[in-house]
């Protein structure tokens, strides 16, 4: 099979590269092997990785609510109130990345699915009701953004209208087809590429990060729901802007190259596979609660001392409940007894602090 312009872009890496890919793999074996997490506790990682993650995929593009705002505005969601952009983007980012963390064995990557990602990804914008879901009918041009989200110059051009759905094809359909080099490869080009491409007027930056994460748990790498690979990205912003950069201005040379770009994105898989095999290693007992055991914890923590009554209360469950889940809990050293038989209560150990989040 004759090679095509991206396969060319990753032949002859550099050991670096090789390396990187090993040791992610390496990690997501340990993440395969040893994970023993309880099924509630990976459900809380992941509601908290989505917040965590909408909030930084759209800080990135310059939106300014923080996570606390976000998970306020998701708790209360009303689409009449998604008045301003950025609770907009906000929204639309969550649930479509609720539906890729849920559905992603069934999600096939296809330029039909892209372009309805990007429909669902702008749908309470109001100012993107005119190309939800269509490749972009004219120019657009990859701009450097200051903190106040004022355009201080060009990046670079992007693919011309006209030739966007022919490379978009070609792009999808390699993605699609390869099956010769390392999937971590494949991925980390198709980001690079699309970006380059820019296929869309606007979400672009956030789309790709939405399908870098669909992508990548297709490949297998399932810790991906539970370390948001958005919230690295952002703590790493000018290495990202400067990598992407540094490999799509080559792109359209005959010295095209992605080398700088996939030593970042790998350095960013590399982090987020130590994150994930943190989650498994760490001795903090309160990661491994139910979901009764950590909202009743969490209550005992805030009001220090309670009585199984005013407990059972909290909760909404019976006594004989709240019975065992306080023995689970007085088991793992979370809380003490005072007093007994009528008059006991529960208090929170005051050593132990928070439960750690992704």
């Amino acid at each position: 099979m004759e090679k095509t312009r991206f396969d060319k872009l990753i032949e002859n890496l550099p050991g670096e590269i090789w390396q990187k890919i090993a040791q992610i793999d390496e990690l997501k074996g340990r993440w395969v092997g040893s994970a023993r997490l309880h099924p509630q506790t990976l459900g809380r990682l992941k509601k908290s990785v989505l917040v965590t993650s909408s909030g930084s995929s759209t800080r990135i593009e310059g939106a300014k609510l923080t996570d606390e705002q976000i998970e306020k505005l998701l708790r209360g969601i009303d689409i009449q109130k998604l008045s301003d952009r950025d609770s907009q983007e906000v929204a639309g980012y969550y649930e479509l990345l609720s539906r890729v963390f849920e559905a992603w064995e069934t999600l096939n990557v296809s330029e039909g699915l892209i372009k309805s990602f990007h429909k669902e990804l702008l749908k309470y914008a109001e100012k993107d009701k005119l190309h939800r879901g269509e490749y972009k009918r004219s120019e657009n041009k990859v701009h450097m953004v200051n903190s106040a989200g004022e355009s201080v110059g060009i990046l670079f051009d992007t693919t011309p209208a006209y030739l966007t759905s022919v490379q978009m094809h070609e792009l999808v359909e390699w993605v699609r087809t390869e099956s010769n080099h390392h999937p971590l490869l494949v991925i980390g080009v198709f980001v690079v590429v699309f970006l380059a491409i820019h296929p869309f007027t606007d979400g672009n930056g956030r789309l790709s990060r939405i399908l870098t994460n669909l992508v990548l748990l297709r490949a297998g790498y399932s810790y991906i729901s539970y370390v948001s690979h958005e919230k690295l990205i952002e703590d790493n912003k000018p290495e990202y802007y400067l990598a992407l950069r540094t490999s799509q201005k080559t792109l359209k040379t005959k010295q095209a190259s992605v080398v700088v770009w996939l030593e970042f994105f790998l350095t960013i898989l590399v982090e987020q596979a130590k994150l994930a095999i943190k989650l498994i290693e760490i001795e903090d007992p309160v990661l491994h609660l139910s979901l009764l055991q950590a909202k009743a914890w969490e209550y005992m923590q805030e009001k220090k001392e309670v009585s199984p009554r005013e407990l059972a209360g909290k909760l909404k469950i019976p006594r004989p409940t709240i019975n065992q889940i306080a023995n689970r809990l007085l088991q793992m050293k979370l809380i003490t007894r005072v007093g007994m038989g009528r008059s006991v209560r529960y208090r929170a150990s005051e050593e132990l602090g928070e439960a750690p989040t992704a």
